[in-house]
């Protein structure tokens, strides 16, 4: 069963800028390191501090599988690091769904 993971964050609003810039660095090291990335989608109109990301797996051992390649993954550690650094993210929610079919 393959399963996507939407991730919820709650930004700093004065920061959207640094998190884009985040946001542009996963969309090379997500695939590299196995997962399906459909996209990051910020702010634009209304809300200014939520945004979400929606990544695709084969399964949840894929995506421990890819969990544990990001953590040995230099690019991915140094964006984990300069989000720490820049706190621009003040809240970060997982939810793991999977497609409805008939």
């Amino acid at each position: 069963m393959s399963v996507t993971v939407f991730i919820r964050y709650q930004l700093d609003p004065f920061k959207r800028a640094q998190f884009e810039e985040y946001s542009k660095r996963w969309l090379t090291i997500i695939p590299k390191c196995g997962g399906d990335l459909i996209g990051y989608f910020m702010p634009h109109e209304g809300t200014n501090n939520i945004a979400f990301a929606l990544i695709g797996f084969e399964s949840l051992s894929a995506y421990e599988a890819y969990r544990a390649r990001l953590r040995q993954d230099a690019e991915g550690m140094a964006n984990f690091h300069f989000a720490e650094e820049n706190k621009f993210i003040l809240a970060e929610e997982r939810t793991f769904l999977r497609k409805v079919v008939v």
